[in-house]
């Protein structure tokens, strides 16, 4: 019997339900699996582009069920799609984002996300943060367990010595304290925290605007990223249709488009469900019988 994975719709007045249907339609996804949408109640009528408590709150029981069917077995892996976190603050939502709802829920004590796309792989230390609490909120174990996180997936990869990469906060890699001393108080010494306990080829911190050019030729598998659109700008730059986000700690197989809800897309039947196939095509990857996959 194939085994399910389960794909929620997002918030149902963007582009989610447009996208999940192209994606099923394609002719593109791994046919070892089947494809369940999971709604978790009745779909609301809601306009396309507005929205609504109302829209917010059915992603967030759709959200539940995929979740509780993965850990109680039903499923193989979780695609969740784009939601709006305006909408769900005001339906009550008290998370940055469906990754961190997902960590405590499923009770990861470790958590990272990763993005995948192009010849590009980004694990971010920290994630949906204001950039001006960044420093405050970086610290040498949440470096450590960031690259740990990343080498893992890259071993379930099929990558079996990764190449990582760890990016600097500041300009010109602090330029020895001229410009910042996190490099040299918290990144440098977790990156050497990590080379002795995973061994192999972890090297940094490198200067952002250089590093990503050696991840584009390939002699890096991951760049480890201190903040979220340090390791976003340049992966949509390369992949903006093609991007996936991995959810790295938890205890099931998460992945989701790297993209929103595009409101303005929303009802016209125009928009490019490229995002999504990569994510579903991840996650049946990660859920196959046999261990590794083929590297991506």
């Amino acid at each position: 019997m194939r085994r399910i994975i389960a794909i929620t719709l997002g918030d149902p007045s963007g582009i989610g339900p447009e996208v999940v249907r192209k994606a099923l339609r394609s002719g593109k996804l791994d046919r070892r699996f089947r494809y369940e949408v999971v709604l978790g109640s009745e779909i609301p009528r809601v306009a396309p582009g507005r929205p609504s408590r109302l829209g917010a709150r059915f992603a967030l029981r759709a959200l539940e069920a995929g979740v509780a069917g993965c850990l109680d077995g039903r499923y193989a892996a979780l695609v969740t799609g784009p939601v709006n976190k305006a909408a769900l603050k005001a339906a009550g939502f008290r998370f940055p984002g469906q990754t961190e709802w997902l960590a405590a829920r499923t009770g990861a004590k470790a958590f990272a996300m990763m993005l995948v796309g192009g010849r590009l792989r980004v694990a971010l230390v920290t994630i949906h943060t204001p950039l001006r609490d960044v420093p405050r909120l970086l610290s040498r174990r949440k470096v450590r367990e960031t690259i740990r996180l990343a080498h893992a997936a890259l071993r379930r990869f099929g990558i079996r010595q990764p190449k990582i990469a760890v990016a600097a906060l500041n300009p010109h890699g602090g330029a020895a304290g001229e410009e910042g001393i996190e490099e040299r108080r918290i990144v440098a010494p977790a990156v050497r925290d990590a080379r002795r306990r995973l061994g192999g080829e972890i090297t940094g911190p490198h200067t952002p605007d250089a590093i990503f050019r050696d991840a584009w030729r390939g002699k890096v598998d991951a760049v480890v990223c201190m903040y979220h659109d340090q390791g976003l700008i340049p992966l949509k730059m390369v992949a903006f249709d093609q991007g996936v986000n991995l959810t790295l700690g938890l205890p099931i197989v998460r992945t989701s488009p790297d993209h929103g809800t595009a409101y303005a897309l929303a009802g016209k039947n125009r928009a490019d469900p490229g995002s999504l196939i990569a994510a579903i095509r991840l996650a049946a990857k990660l859920s196959a019988r046999g261990g590794e996959v083929r590297p991506i």
